[in-house]
């Protein structure tokens, strides 16, 4: 036992680290600021009052299914740049790929766009929400799904810059879409300058208008950050799709699954709990958007870790690339320590920035104490979801966690909310059983396709 915790500070662990942590933090802060716009949102949302949060929180939900699943297909950008970047591969033809890829991320946002308008109305106004909320949420569903073709932009240019190795350019933009959502949630929200005060709807606007510019902030850094200059990404070439769409395909749609997998199971709760009133759907969103910002540290390290696996299994250092990916998932848990301690010992604090209803947040504080609960588990599994990347495994990843959500952690969570005294709280539990299994059987194919590299 001891012996293990030296090896996990020894010095090729540091260097490994420092490594991993030097793509990840720009990755972080790029993260952060994107779901800060759902928690400026959020935030903005809840001094409306508790109907228009409730709303906020119902069509955000929802717009996850899109956003997450469509962002998985694209991520698949990323292993497959780091592996020829690896391979010394860093030039032009990389940047033949970017515009093939910027060309299909076209053709997702105008099926995201149309997904989210056909199913606004029908899901929203049948979940248990009051009849107003639900009118006010469709609408919000509806001006948030323009985001599309800003964010499926956005994701192939920072997921081929991931691929390269090259971060910061992603947090620069990220920062733009954060302070543009906040500037423009004031407006559009209140009505300034002339406009028309939009309420909770005005939300939706400020995001689709602030991924645009995201997305054109990065876009500039591929024609001023050297190292991105030298792809010719928007070379006046009229691509068009052919092996290099088939690829990303082939490979992301299993991560797309499994991204779906995992959010189709905090939606689904999200809908199970509204059952139990306006004020707990308030709390539950509350609590769920602060984990996803804690959660976006190990996240970093999990797509950071996807990268450094991935240069290695480029460049044919198979040991250098298992060793990666067990550095990656030993930061996740270290950093889940401190994630579920921030939850537990600010819960109260945290509760109070987004709400001044007593009731909400005594069920929000309720929820963190929770929610820290899973903190382990969940980091675990997405930085072995990050080295199963890097060596370009998806489709068994994608088997074990369908099953460890959808036939383990559902119906726990069901059983518990809808068949115990534990209520609303079982549906948290049911969340951390999927999780756990999922963290266990993702780390265990790591370390068995590792051990066989």
């Amino acid at each position: 036992m001891v012996s293990s915790v030296f090896t996990m500070f020894s010095s090729s662990f540091k260097v490994e680290a420092r490594a991993n942590l030097k793509l990840a933090l720009p990755l972080i802060a790029a993260q952060l600021a994107g779901v800060g716009m759902g928690t400026v949102d959020t935030i903005m949302a809840g001094r409306l009052g508790k109907e228009a949060l409730a709303a906020v929180a119902a069509g955000a939900n929802l717009n996850v299914v899109f956003f997450v699943f469509f962002m998985g297909l694209l991520m698949a950008c990323s292993p497959i740049v780091a592996h020829r970047a690896g391979a010394g591969h860093a030039d032009a033809r990389v940047g033949v790929f970017a515009r093939e890829a910027l060309l299909l991320s076209g053709v997702i946002s105008v099926v995201w766009v149309a997904g989210a308008h056909l199913i606004a109305g029908p899901v929203l106004l049948h979940i248990g929400l009051a009849p107003e909320t639900a009118h006010v949420a469709a609408e919000f569903l509806r001006a948030l799904s323009w985001s599309a073709f800003g964010f499926s932009a956005w994701f192939v240019l920072r997921f081929v810059a991931e691929g390269m190795g090259t971060t910061k350019p992603i947090f620069f933009s990220g920062i733009t879409g954060l302070l543009g959502n906040l500037f423009l949630d004031w407006v559009f929200m209140y009505g300034k300058f002339g406009l028309p005060e939009m309420g909770a709807v005005g939300c939706g606007w400020a995001t689709s208008i602030s991924a645009f510019l995201m997305a054109l902030v990065l876009a500039a850094q591929y024609r001023f950050h050297a190292p991105l200059r030298q792809l010719e990404a928007f070379k006046p070439r009229m691509p068009r799709l052919g092996a290099n769409a088939r690829e990303i395909l082939r490979l992301g749609f299993p991560i797309g699954l499994i991204l779906l997998a995992e959010a189709g199971l905090f939606v689904l709760t999200a809908m199970w709990m509204a059952r139990f009133g306006d004020s707990t759907m308030a709390a539950y969103q509350i609590a769920l958007n602060f984990a996803s910002v804690l959660f976006m540290i190990p996240l970093g390290v999990g797509l950071a870790t996807t990268v450094r696996v991935g240069h290695a299994m480029g460049a044919g250092e198979t040991s250098a690339a298992r060793y990666r990916g067990i550095v990656g998932m030993k930061l996740g848990v270290l950093n889940a320590a401190s994630n579920a301690s921030i939850m537990v010992l600010l819960s109260s604090l945290i509760a109070a920035l987004y709400t001044d209803d007593a009731e909400i947040a005594a069920y929000a504080t309720h929820f963190l104490w929770l929610a820290a609960a899973f903190q382990f588990v969940d980091g675990l599994q997405v930085t072995a979801n990050g080295a199963l990347r890097g060596i370009k495994d998806t489709r068994v990843p994608m088997l074990i966690t369908v099953t460890a959500y959808w036939l383990v952690g559902m119906p726990v969570a069901y059983q518990l909310a809808f068949a115990t005294p534990l209520a609303a709280s079982g549906l948290w539990w049911g969340l951390t059983a999927g999780l756990a299994l999922a963290a266990l059987g993702l780390s265990l194919r790591f370390l068995n396709k590792a051990a066989r590299l």
